[in-house]
């Protein structure tokens, strides 16, 4: 098919395993030259927090953490106000926390480390009571991956490879920085956007990835090879009404969250998905249980129009 003029980046449709749409377009490095194909790296932004939950929900399998437990049994040092937060709250963005423009005079494209985020947004109050209402918060995803890294006694990005990525085989994956081949530059109004301090906020957004490895990511999830029964059961239940708080006026409508998946409807169908943001990048990544179809797009510009996108997509996908 055809891509919209403009678009950078790669996308895949699949359905009932087989390739639907796999297409690429626009520039990976526009100062080298490089052209995006469907083998591309991208940061794949709150993509990542699927791969988040997944890592706790191992760790709870493990009854290493629970799910209901306060946070404070992990982090010790969390401020008075966080510490009977329980992971639950944290995952299905339920536990009162806000999101990164909450915290007063914060810029996406200077946001600093990780470890002082926290300690300013540790003074910011809650917006609702714990456990009472949907707001989306990536500090609170920051704050799941500290507890994985609490618990595990490893570096975020070392436990997610170890036992997410290599037994799935996503050789095209990493966590955190840059890889060094293959890897789009982001791109705001044709002009180049670096923010890799931001990119390294762990459990937030900070993987790249492949279409082809998120595709496979999906496949191996539904397939059980990652998570047991009651596990996955568990990410993709309806903890929190969202109210068509994404996508109301789109293709894709959110009703609910689980843990790292939105669940609603795409052009009248069942969807589970995820979409992403960051300084330079979009993305969203979105299954559909009654097509067993699996729908990656993956870009290095943040303005792209990714409603757009979904309903070229839908005719093909619908009559495949």
């Amino acid at each position: 098919m055809e891509i919209r003029d403009g678009f950078s980046g790669a996308i895949l449709v699949t359905r009932g395993g087989a390739t639907v749409v796999q297409a690429s377009a626009g520039v990976s490095d526009a100062k080298a030259g490089a052209r995006c194909t469907t083998d591309t790296r991208f940061q794949i932004a709150s993509v990542s927090k699927q791969f988040t939950a997944a890592s706790a929900m191992l760790l709870a399998e493990e009854g290493e953490v629970s799910l209901h437990g306060p946070i404070n049994r992990w982090l010790t040092d969390c401020p008075q106000r966080w510490q009977q937060l329980t992971l639950h709250q944290l995952m299905s963005h339920t536990s009162g926390l806000g999101h990164w423009r909450d915290l007063p005079g914060f810029d996406i494209d200077h946001p600093g480390d990780a470890r002082t985020f926290l300690e300013r947004f540790s003074n910011v109050p809650l917006r609702s009571t714990p456990g009472s209402t949907w707001h989306y918060s990536s500090p609170g995803y920051l704050l799941a991956a500290r507890i994985i890294e609490r618990v595990s006694g490893q570096r975020y990005a070392d436990f997610v490879t170890e036992h997410v990525l290599r037994p799935l085989a996503m050789a095209s994956t990493c966590v955190g920085q840059a890889p060094l081949e293959m890897a789009a530059c982001g791109y705001r109004e044709d002009r180049r956007v670096d923010v890799p301090e931001f990119a390294a906020m762990p459990g937030t957004g900070d993987l790249w990835s492949t279409v082809g490895d998120l595709a496979l990511y999906t496949a191996a999830f539904n397939a059980g090879h990652l998570l047991t029964a009651r596990s996955r059961e568990a990410m993709v239940a309806p903890h929190a009404s969202m109210g068509g708080a994404w996508g109301t006026d789109g293709p894709a409508v959110a009703d609910s969250y689980g843990y790292g998946y939105s669940l609603g409807t795409l052009a009248g169908h069942a969807v589970r998905f995820h979409i992403g943001d960051n300084p330079g990048y979009q993305s969203f990544l979105g299954w559909l249980p009654g097509l067993e179809a699996t729908v990656v797009i993956l870009c290095n510009n943040e303005e792209t129009n990714l409603d757009a996108l979904l309903r070229q997509l839908i005719p093909t996908m619908l009559d495949s």
